[in-house]
């Protein structure tokens, strides 16, 4: 995710360009005030407590929730979900859709109930492997299902839910409202962070449970529908609806999935390495066409960055609508009128460090929007010849307080969506210029790899740098992903900082 920013006296280049209008008003002014930095560091502060960083305990089976402490009832226990077949109908003009959602799951332990997340729709029917199932509504979002004969321990199977009504966003996150929304082209689209998939199927809504994802949406004609992955052969019935068909084969977070319905124009085309791309436009989005074409490139670079590109397609949506952020939804990321080409290499950015490989909990949100943060500073090193290390200095002469006092880990719930697009890339590049350019790029590489198609943590991420260097990074650590206050002179100019 990138949010759209106002533009500032002498704007960095890895904020986002000042393109969102009446938005343009989100807080970086406070934290980039033309002011002299100073050598706030605490010597006194106590360190920090590293016992909440051991390994998570599993959720019971039947719990309400997976664990996360910024959402303790996102998601639930007693299954590991390894697939969803999602086959929803949507009127338009009526908003009104009819969803029939399967989700295969292993069990984890005997499963007497168990919880699916859905927001706000009204459920007609649930069956567990072809048995009718007693079901519950509990809270906003909880449905609780009772099967007729208990799901054993390691069992793998199928939950079917029938439901309908008329979809709506599942509330206001960080930046912007979270789940389905109604394009001013009468369509929809879904986009949000932590929370959006389950305004419109059932999931077990956390990181933490990815799974294979496939899409079949029928529309009346007229209309069409792009999500994630693959593309399939729309089937056209006799009714005046058509149904559209998308496949994705890697596993992946609820919160990455989307779905866009609207009069789109396609364009198709395919990456040297065979990757197929496929990019929609909003009516009134064709220009965004000439900021698309350079995708190749961006993928291209990042490549060279970060190793093979990991995802099964290519693309991106753009939406005539001025939402205050972008997302990295997978493979496809969803751009707001206001999206350029930095924000194209941002989200695309996300495609390694967010999408395959996703974070643990919300805690270390820093793995996906830092780098993605860095890497917009990257592009502009390799193409425009910036000077990185004069950019971080004039950075950080320009910052005031407000810039230091959140943690990039560990920030608290609501807090995710902050300091990690501002101070991240400046904590990457003081790190970069703490081990060097060697075993930086190995980093890069190395940690997507490592970690392909799965689940990590902040302090894995610390962990594995240590490795990978030989080094006792411990103060650095501290001082720049949990400080509160300016790092030490020794951890804020290492390197080629000093001057």
């Amino acid at each position: 995710m990138v949010e759209a920013t106002g533009e500032q006296e002498q704007p960095t280049m890895y904020q986002v360009r000042a393109a969102c209008l009446a938005l343009a008003t989100v807080g970086l002014a406070a934290l980039t005030s033309c002011t002299g930095g100073s050598d706030n560091a605490d010597p006194a502060s106590p360190a920090p407590d590293r016992s909440a960083e051991q390994p998570r305990p599993e959720p019971t089976p039947g719990a309400d929730g997976a664990g996360d402490p910024y959402y303790p009832q996102d998601g639930n226990g007693g299954y590991d979900v390894v697939g969803y077949h999602v086959s929803i109908s949507y009127d338009p003009p009526s908003q009104r859709l009819d969803g029939d959602t399967v989700v295969t799951a292993t069990a984890t332990g005997q499963l007497t109930e168990f919880n699916l997340d859905l927001f706000g729709l009204e459920v007609s029917g649930v069956e567990v492997d072809g048995q009718p199932a007693e079901f519950a509504r509990q809270g906003d979002h909880e449905l609780v299902i009772t099967p007729e004969t208990p799901v054993t321990e390691n069992a793998r199977f199928e939950t079917r839910v029938r439901y309908a009504g008329t979809p709506s966003i599942a509330g206001t996150g960080g930046l912007g409202e979270n789940g389905w929304q109604i394009a001013a082209s009468g369509g929809a689209f879904v986009a949000g962070e932590p929370h959006s998939a389950t305004t419109w199927y059932p999931a077990n809504d956390t990181p933490r449970d990815k799974a294979t994802f496939r899409l079949d949406a029928r529309v009346p004609d007229g209309w069409s529908v792009v999500s994630n992955g693959l593309e399939k052969p729309a089937t056209q019935g006799t009714d005046g609806w058509t149904t559209y068909h998308w496949d994705e084969p890697n596993r992946i977070a609820t919160y990455l999935t989307t779905v866009g319905i609207d009069k789109w124009t396609f364009e198709r085309s395919t990456l040297p390495s065979g990757v197929p791309v496929v990019s929609a436009y909003a009516p009134g989005q064709e220009d965004k066409t000439q900021v698309e074409e350079r995708l190749p490139e961006v993928i291209e670079f990042l490549t060279e960055k970060f190793g093979p590109y990991p995802q099964s397609a290519a693309g991106g949506i753009y939406i005539n609508e001025t939402i205050p952020f972008s997302l990295e939804t997978q493979g496809r990321p969803v751009y707001a009128d206001w999206a350029e080409l930095d924000v194209v290499v941002h989200e695309n950015a996300h495609q390694w460090y967010g999408n395959s490989v996703t974070v643990e909990s919300w805690a270390d949100i820093c793995l996906n929007e830092c780098f993605a943060s860095y890497a917009q500073w990257l592009w502009e090193e390799a193409k425009d010849d910036a000077d990185l290390d004069e950019r971080y200095r004039t950075e950080v002469a320009r910052a005031t307080d407000r810039l230091w006092e959140d943690p990039l880990y560990d920030m608290g719930a609501g807090n995710e969506f902050g300091a990690v697009y501002r101070k991240g890339p400046l904590a990457l590049h003081a790190l970069r210029r703490t081990i060097g350019d060697d075993d930086f790029d190995r980093v890069l590489k190395e940690w997507p790899a490592r970690h392909r198609d799965a689940n990590a943590s902040w302090p894995q991420f610390e962990r594995f740098v240590e490795e990978v260097t030989g080094e006792d990074l411990t103060a650095f650590f501290d001082a720049w992903f949990r400080g509160t206050t300016q790092p030490g002179d020794d951890h804020l100019y290492p390197g080629t900082l000093r001057r």
